[in-house]
């Protein structure tokens, strides 16, 4: 296939190009809500947005896995050329001959002795899928709702856990949350309507082909037979998160309309007291891609009323409730929700209760895990200091995305758990040392285990620190004051 000569930028240059028209595209979308965006498919085959998206695609950890075509990143830049490649793609595109391969699926440990199907794209179609990425988030960005947070720019779990924590706690005090799970949202919500939430601001049918492509692109399976996908989007490609939140965002538009200032019933302090004096609840939604919680004022009734409600709007996306895991509770039970346990409880010494937020007993074991995983005897060849960086990583890792909650006592302990871990790796790496030997070649300051200047630092070393709850006050990257 004769590619032709391409200008291609340099990653600097692209990613400011790709920017600058993402600032465009937000402005207009958030300027007109009304507004349904053609002639997008250009951008799609953007030298600017090809490179942009190449270099994203490679600094992935997913870069060395490769898709049913058994290229990975650097396969692609050895053998091929990245210019040669991204060239090839793009004309394609351009020629609309690009067809998406089936995703290879793997089998992933999902926690309970349960499975997770990821989909692994192949290279190309991973590129291909970061620059529509690059084109429909700045859009739908300014369509999407506060209340959401999962796999949106600038925003975390912590924000999430923070909404939660400030309307469970005094004086706002909603005190029932209806828990919920959506069974296999990311196997089971429909094509159909996926696009017809897509199709209300893309009005660029070869854009809406292309992402129909990627629904419909099918599976291999470790089999190696081929599976079709009449519904779902797979877990793993770089598009799918986005596009659950596209047509989750009906839930949000749902019960986000009754805080409407103008015409919701909730949408006022004096609407919300009236609403309670005359038995009626009022709730606020929060949600995390497909995981969310509704938090109620009023009684367990309230709570468990909407239930039915998530029922009957999830059913239009193909989507139910996993009834098992779904349940009303008083937040003084506590529940679980992005890998914290929030709960009020009474402070001691005092009578006074307060919701805490601390990481959950299932994040905790999982990091014990991991913990005796490295430090088993199947690991005994490795070296002291090599283990201990090892070790510093995962523990470090873990205790970063928990250090907002009430998580010293638990850092401590999962230190205790991993100090022993290791000094029961050494006594089986050198059966006859003595505790004094051990003492004298493996610690430094007391019986803090060092080895060739690697120091164990654990969990406990990471500051807890509060966290702030931002509101909808949240910029987007393409918020001017940001990006000048």
């Amino acid at each position: 296939m004769n590619t032709g000569v391409v200008a291609w930028p340099d990653v600097d240059s692209a990613g400011l190009a790709v920017r600058r028209m993402q600032r465009k595209l937000h402005r207009w979308a958030s300027e007109d809500p009304a507004r349904r965006f053609d002639d997008l498919f250009n951008l799609v085959y953007d030298p600017a947005f090809l490179v942009d998206a190449f270099t994203r695609v490679a600094g992935n950890k997913g870069a060395k896995t490769a898709g049913v075509d058994g290229l990975t990143v650097a396969a692609v830049d050895t053998r091929i050329g990245v210019d040669v490649f991204l060239g090839q793609i793009r004309d394609s595109l351009k020629t609309r001959e690009y067809r998406p391969c089936p995703v290879r699926q793997v089998m992933i440990p999902k926690g309970g002795g349960k499975l997770r199907r990821l989909g692994i794209p192949t290279v190309a179609d991973r590129v291909v899928q970061a620059v529509v990425k690059a084109v429909l988030e700045p859009i739908f960005e300014a369509d999407f709702l506060p209340c959401s947070y999962g796999f949106r720019p600038n925003r975390r779990a912590q924000d999430a856990i923070a909404e939660i924590h400030h309307f469970t706690s005094a004086p706002i005090n909603y005190e029932w949350v209806l828990e919920a799970d959506i069974a296999a949202c990311f196997d089971e919500i429909d094509h159909v309507a996926v696009m017809d939430r897509l199709r209300r601001r893309i009005k660029d049918k070869r854009l809406a082909n292309l992402v129909k492509a990627f629904l419909k692109s099918g599976i291999f399976t470790d089999l190696g037979d081929r599976e079709e996908s009449p519904t779902g989007t797979p877990q793993g490609g770089i598009l799918s998160p986005l596009l659950a939140n596209i047509a989750l965002s009906v839930l949000d538009e749902h019960f986000t309309q009754h805080w409407d200032p103008a015409t919701g019933a909730m949408g006022t302090p004096a609407r919300r007291a009236a609403r309670k004096r005359n038995g009626k609840g009022n709730w606020r939604l929060i949600r995390y891609a497909d995981d969310f919680v509704l938090l109620v004022s009023g009684d367990r009734h309230h709570a468990e009323a909407l239930r039915v409600e998530v029922a009957a709007v999830l059913a239009p996306l193909g989507l139910r409730l996993a009834e098992e895991k779904t349940r009303a509770v008083h937040i003084d039970e506590g529940f679980d929700f992005l890998g914290f346990h929030i709960r009020r409880m009474r402070k001691r010494g005092t009578q006074k209760r307060y919701v805490y937020t601390t990481p959950s007993r299932k994040s905790t074991q999982k990091v014990r895990d991991r913990v005796r995983e490295k430090t088993n005897k199947s690991n005994l060849n490795t070296d002291l200091d090599e283990l201990l960086s090892g070790l510093n990583q995962t523990v470090r890792g873990w205790a970063n995305y928990f250090r907002h909650g009430v998580s010293k006592a638990t850092f401590s302990a999962v230190d205790h758990h991993t100090w022993w871990r290791l000094v029961g790796w050494i006594r089986r790496k050198h059966p006859k040392i003595s505790w004094k030997e051990i003492r004298r070649r493996f610690c430094d300051h007391g019986w803090r285990i060092a080895h060739n200047g690697v120091v164990f630092t654990g969990a406990s070393s990471v500051a807890v620190t509060r966290y702030r709850y931002r509101g909808a006050n949240i910029p987007t990257p393409w918020t001017p004051a940001l990006t000048g």
